[in-house]
């Protein structure tokens, strides 16, 4: 698969790591998707080889896009959930490079590791962008670090700021019920998070509460987009970026799962034996496989064997 680089402009402060979150049954103890290694900096800003104004901002194990423009910056993410201070510097990054107003911050989804922290840029004049889902559940919680979205996209909108053209699409259900593919159409980029990992199974918390054969879907209508590569919600091997390969791999990957648990589930099988038993060995070589394979294999058994 193509690798793709990014070219640090800005490294900073070393940290420490988050600590491993050990699973609980039906699988052996699983840990949440690694930290960075301890040689690299506690969080760096990024530009996108090959763009004049896209870049990754990274927190320990959360990334995000932002955009600068000569009109002001769209932002995404502001992946501050257990640590406010990763909004703040943040912020801090993108004055680095422009003075431009934070004209907007765009939610990716619901999920508050990836979108608290949004108050520094509200105050700071940014509009918060989400999916319709994302609001109606962020309305109906309280929590203070996670404000709810200024203007709701519902299938489709596209925001045009200082020559920057974005697209934001609902491809459907898949990990969450609210995600945006955040699509820069002259780059070839997108910035999609948390339903594509790239060369690896996706973790238990990528599957808890995800919508089988429905994130199938999601798959194919994000490839039907013209892009090249994928900058991830959570940085990729060696930190590079994601391509259509990765996609197209994990789409065959739950088709697979999918078609092996279903038979299971018609047996009778599921929950078990089928996670003991649903193997998909030409996939064995993907990150993750042996700790989460039976993860996907028991949700996909709550679709297929309990219609859940």
């Amino acid at each position: 698969m193509q690798r793709t680089g990014l070219t640090i402009v800005a490294v900073m402060m070393a940290g420490s790591m988050a600590a491993p979150l050990l699973a609980q049954t039906p699988a052996p103890a699983q840990p949440a998707p690694a930290s960075p290694a301890p040689s690299q900096p506690l969080f760096a800003t990024t530009k996108v080889e090959g763009t004049d104004n896209v870049y990754v901002f990274r927190y320990q194990n959360h990334q995000s896009m932002f955009v600068v423009t000569p009109e002001g910056v769209i932002a995404t993410d502001p992946i501050s959930y257990g640590r406010p201070q990763a909004a703040t510097t943040y912020i801090d990054e993108i004055r680095k490079i422009t003075r431009a107003p934070i004209r907007y911050l765009i939610y990716s989804h619901h999920h508050y590791d990836h979108i608290a922290g949004g108050r520094p840029f509200k105050e700071a004049g940014a509009t918060i962008v989400g999916h319709r889902r994302a609001h109606e559940r962020l309305a109906a919680r309280t929590a203070s670090d996670v404000l709810v979205p200024d203007e709701i996209v519902d299938e489709k909108r596209t925001i045009e700021l200082g020559g920057t053209r974005l697209e934001l699409v609902y491809t459907g259900r898949n990990h969450s019920d609210s995600s945006l593919v955040m699509l820069l159409p002259r780059e070839r980029i997108i910035f999609a998070v948390d339903f594509n990992t790239l060369g690896a199974v996706p973790s238990r918390l990528g599957v808890n509460d995800s919508y089988p054969v429905e994130w199938e879907d999601s798959l194919k209508r994000t490839l039907a987009l013209n892009w090249d590569r994928q900058i991830p919600g959570h940085p990729g091997p060696g930190g590079r970026l994601g391509t259509r390969q990765d996609m197209e791999q994990q789409l065959a990957f739950m088709t697979e799962l999918s078609a092996e648990v279903k038979k299971a589930a018609e047996a009778g099988k599921c929950f078990d034996p089928a996670t003991k038993e649903v193997r998909l060995p030409h996939f064995a070589t993907l990150q993750g496989y042996e700790q989460n394979i039976e993860w996907s294999t028991h949700r996909w058994c709550g679709y297929w064997g309990r219609g859940i």
